[in-house]
């Protein structure tokens, strides 16, 4: 039987021409970027063609583009380093209940700075209501954090409302968009957005890369000392070979994106159709009209976790109970915890996250399989 790869808001395959490119800038772009001689200004020719080919992804301009080594080190520097550096206007954060670990980390590394940051409630939808935000400002809020589709749920949040609050009060608006980037069209000037958080190994280029989209203007405190790469914004030389990977998978992303979107949505409808079709019991967790076309986080009452987990993988399906930052740990998902509270809806949640590969008949292979776990498990 086929095994099925069905985890990639995790972490997704690499592109054989992301690799390929990897290998030749390996072998040719060696030198360092910051160097004057022909060596380094070979690669640093690479490195500016690479930024300005992202940047044109979100509609940036190249020196709003800083390359960081992945979607935890680019909320970090968005959120301590814009907190830091516009503390002399106040020490309030707002974000919400329901971020991934990256942005709640650094949240609470503030906090413990003397920051005070408001978790934002969210609904049964895991959306938040715009009337608690325009409540929870403060004269001394400095900036919102709000992720654009969650990573768990795929609940997609108003940015472009939560972008005009911002902006009418003064106030800084960062986004982890890593679970929308490449699926959903971002234009950060009509977004309304100051910053902005991308991973390149979730859009099939390689894990230790990323970037973050600071709007021309917008101040940061550096989190690491070093020299004046990036910027001043993010010290250490470049990771050259895994920017040039990022840049062929932001190429390959835009090349059939609508066909992909097609597909996902048809493999969610393929099956929750085979759920109906036989009759198991299960609830879908999301707001599914505002929602990220690759993600389908279902619970089963009649399965728990645990098994339910183990059962598809010995079937050759891997699926995932929620974000792989917390993998192996025995708590609820924060995110299904904040949106049902602690209750079996919670205990049984299962993630399908589809990608590079995957296909019709694997969501078929998938429900198929999942409907005899869960009888099986009722069973028992």
């Amino acid at each position: 039987m086929k095994a099925i790869y069905m985890d990639h808001a995790a972490t997704s395959p690499v592109h054989p021409q992301v690799i390929e490119a990897m290998v030749a800038s390996l072998q040719n772009d060696f030198g360092n970027p910051s160097s004057i001689h022909q060596f380094g200004r070979k690669t640093r020719h690479a490195l500016d063609e690479a930024r300005s080919s992202i940047a044109k992804s979100i509609r940036a301009v190249p020196n709003e583009i800083v390359f960081t080594s992945g979607g935890t080190e680019a909320d970090n520097l968005a959120i301590i380093g814009a907190a830091k550096a516009n503390v002399e206007k106040g020490k309030h954060i707002i974000t919400t209940a329901v971020e991934h670990h990256a942005a709640l980390n650094a949240c609470k590394s503030l906090e413990a700075e003397g920051f005070e940051v408001t978790y934002l409630q969210v609904n049964e939808s895991g959306r938040i209501s715009i009337e608690d935000l325009k409540g929870a400002i403060r004269q001394e809020t400095t900036l919102i954090t709000i992720m654009y589709g969650n990573n768990e749920v795929g609940t997609i949040q108003p940015i472009t409302e939560i972008a005009q609050i911002t902006k009418e009060h003064d106030i800084l608006f960062h986004t982890d968009a890593v679970q929308a980037y490449g699926l959903i069209d971002l234009d950060v000037s009509k977004l309304g957005v100051d910053l902005l958080s991308v991973s390149a190994h979730k859009i099939n280029g390689p894990k230790g890369v990323g970037f973050l989209y600071v709007k021309d203007g917008t101040k940061l405190v550096p989190s690491s000392q070093g020299g004046e790469q990036e910027r001043k914004r993010r010290a250490g030389t470049e990771n050259v070979a895994g920017i040039v990977g990022m840049e062929t998978a932001v190429k390959l992303m835009y090349s059939d994106r609508e066909e992909k979107v097609r597909l996902y949505h048809k493999m969610k409808e393929t099956m929750t159709e085979i759920f109906k079709r036989e009759s198991i019991q299960y609830y879908l967790n999301g707001d599914q009209n505002n929602v990220l076309p690759h993600v389908l986080n279902v619970s089963f009452p009649d399965a728990k976790v645990e098994p339910m987990l183990m059962n598809l993988d010995l079937a050759g399906i891997a699926v995932s109970s929620g974000s792989a930052c917390t993998a192996g740990s025995h708590e609820p998902s924060h995110v299904l915890k904040a949106m049902y509270g602690d209750n079996e809806r919670t205990q049984t949640a299962i993630r399908f996250s589809f990608g590079y590969g995957n296909t019709e008949e694997d969501a078929t292979q998938a429900a198929e399989e999942v409907v005899k776990i869960v009888n099986r498990l009722k069973k028992l």
